[in-house]
């Protein structure tokens, strides 16, 4: 009887599909590589909390490492490392591989935009003594999880002699923070009867940011003038300058260790600069690629991808052309031959919240990088489904340089689902399919990753732009 249990046990080994643990997969001295690894993660987490801050730090490490702005009338040759910096909010990072252009490239795409509550352009009020800031929230949020947190305040002024501020208050110990007051529950009844999703409105989500007057009888608004004194002789800005200025307001969280074992980190705008990050580093980790690789860091895919530094814009392709024009080729011909990951998150399985997955064919934690052969939602709307030809090329890839890697979907077919950028990648027609980390929490002010999986999105990223 044990001899044919053994039978089955190998039987079934060598022919189901059972994803593991990574830990049980991995040696002790790659999860070890794992910790290191995510300790500078956690470093560029607390320095990159908007798109400008991101964009600043990678085009800062790629400079030291030896990138140079693109010059389209320059002529590069295998091995030259440029980055176009599209804007300040948005980056593209390449080398020039051996093989000619008209094979295609490696890609990889993820954002470095997160959900956020943005300041109104006119924001500044005063009300019962106390002076507030006005918003507008960005990307998908609950907006009650905005509540009774600290937070920072991030951005740039253009000031009216056209002079540019950059602002960055509630991050350095002893700096003041801001917050959105919520009510207390023994005077909340009513606003405990409203749904959850309404349970906080958008017109609510208030930044307190003062409440001393300026000291004079005679005038109005006095804890307003106050604040905009202070703002003046900090910053000679009016409040004029609001106007033109893009101001986020973001946790004051730093990214940390959770867990008694430390396993996880834990930080704000992990959708999507976990894999930004690891695509960033994969990229800066190769050294004379046979195809020329690039990694796209963009912004705005929280609302959409729209505008000139989102993916369903022309910069990508414009820079492509650019590249091609001097090899003397179309770019279409690039982009046909390119193949792409499309560097997104996956929500994770959370066993508190079982009943929106199917856990055959959900994410979990610590099984490694996820592949989303399509998002969308009722129906695979709003999706690039990937073909089982590149499905299969990945999973063969991923398999034969040991990066654990795992297959899941956005949640049951009708429980809400989701978008990347791939579908504005495949119109241009590029095989690409997404691949990411499983985030806990996903859009919420602190979202939960593992370690493991975090360090293989860097391995998958990094052996995809290795391919002879």
């Amino acid at each position: 009887m044990s001899k044919e249990n053994s039978k089955a046990e190998e039987l079934k080994k060598e022919l189901f599909y059972e994803p593991k643990h990574a830990a049980e997969i991995i040696s002790a001295a790659e999860v070890k590589k794992a910790d290191k690894f995510c300790e500078d993660y956690k470093a560029f987490l607390n320095a990159s909390k908007t798109e400008r801050e991101a964009v600043k730090y990678i085009v800062a490490k790629a400079q030291k490492l030896g990138y140079v702005p693109f010059d389209r009338d320059k002529k590069y040759k295998a091995g030259d490392k440029v980055y176009y910096n599209n804007r300040g909010k948005s980056v593209i990072l390449a080398i020039i591989g051996k093989k000619p252009l008209k094979d295609g490239v490696r890609l990889s795409a993820a954002h470095i935009d997160s959900p956020r509550l943005d300041l109104k352009q006119n924001p500044l009020y005063e009300d019962t003594d106390m002076a507030l800031f006005k918003t507008h929230y960005y990307g998908g949020i609950k907006k009650y999880q905005w509540t009774a947190i600290p937070l920072s305040l991030h951005g740039v002024l253009i000031r009216r002699d056209g002079s540019k501020v950059e602002v960055n208050i509630g991050e350095k110990e002893g700096e003041p923070q801001f917050v959105v007051t919520d009510l207390l529950p023994h005077l909340g009844q009513e606003q405990m009867k409203r749904t959850l999703a309404d349970g906080v409105r958008g017109e609510e989500l208030n930044i307190l940011i003062g409440s001393r007057p300026f000291n004079d009888d005679k005038a109005s608004e006095k804890v307003k003038l106050n604040i905009m004194k202070l703002l003046n002789e900090k910053y000679g800005i009016v409040e004029s300058d609001f106007l033109s200025a893009e101001l986020e307001i973001v946790p004051a969280f730093k990214a940390n260790d959770i867990g008694f074992d430390r396993s996880f980190v834990g930080s704000y705008g992990q959708d999507d600069r976990v894999c930004a990050y690891t695509a960033a580093e994969a990229i800066f980790a190769l050294k004379n690629p046979t195809y020329t690789a690039i990694a796209i860091l963009t912004d705005k895919e929280e609302i959409g991808s729209d505008g000139n530094t989102g993916l369903n814009s022309s910069y990508f392709k414009y820079f492509v052309a650019d590249l091609a024009w001097q090899q003397g080729i179309n770019y279409h011909t690039v982009l046909t031959n390119t193949q792409c990951l499309s560097a997104d998150v996956n929500a994770a399985f959370d066993p508190t919240f079982p009943d929106v997955s199917e856990r055959k064919n959900a994410s979990y934690c610590n099984k490694g990088v996820v592949i989303t052969k399509y998002t969308g939602r009722a129906g695979k709307a709003g999706t690039s489904d990937a073909s089982a030809e590149y499905m299969g090329k990945i999973r063969n890839m991923l398999d034969a340089n040991k990066v654990v890697w795992q297959t899941g979907e956005l949640g049951k077919v009708d429980a809400g689902g989701g978008g990347t950028v791939a579908m504005y990648l495949a119109a241009l027609d590029i095989d690409v399919i997404d691949l990411g980390v499983p985030v806990l929490s996903m859009h919420a002010p602190f979202e939960i990753t593992a370690k493991l999986d975090v360090y293989m999105a860097y391995r998958a990223f990094k052996v995809f732009m290795e391919e002879k």
